[in-house]
């Protein structure tokens, strides 16, 4: 699920290689612009929201069906379990909003200007 929800958040084109593409293209040599830099550019993630949450649907149906079966009730201690996914979340969402935060990108609404024609009264 961590991994779905980090193709959730990350977008569709990666403006890490963006730039990467950009840098060869100056080294080759000048080229005619094909865009203006202040162009709106619409956040599409790499996986769409019906996507994550059927898929993760179908993992929890998965795993609640699996604790029926005593082959899968494989001992272990949960507070290592536990921490070995809090740490695992805490180092991945870091470099995630690294990402976010270097590339200029926000996946949510949060601190976004919107634009309504309605007045308020």
């Amino acid at each position: 699920m961590l991994n779905l929800f980090l193709a959730f958040l990350t977008p569709k084109f990666d403006p890490s290689v963006e730039l990467d593409t950009q840098a060869n293209e100056m080294e080759e040599g000048p080229s005619l612009p094909l865009k203006n830099d202040e162009e709106f550019k619409p956040f599409i993630r790499r996986l769409p929201e019906f996507k994550f949450w059927y898929s993760v649907t179908k993992a929890t149906l998965i795993s609640i069906f699996c604790t029926m079966f005593r082959i899968f009730d494989i001992p272990v201690y949960w507070p290592i379990l536990l921490m070995y996914f809090l740490i695992l979340f805490g180092l991945t969402m870091r470099r995630q909003i690294g990402h976010m935060i270097k590339y200029k990108y926000i996946p949510f609404d949060l601190g976004k200007k919107s634009y309504n024609n309605r007045r308020r009264i």
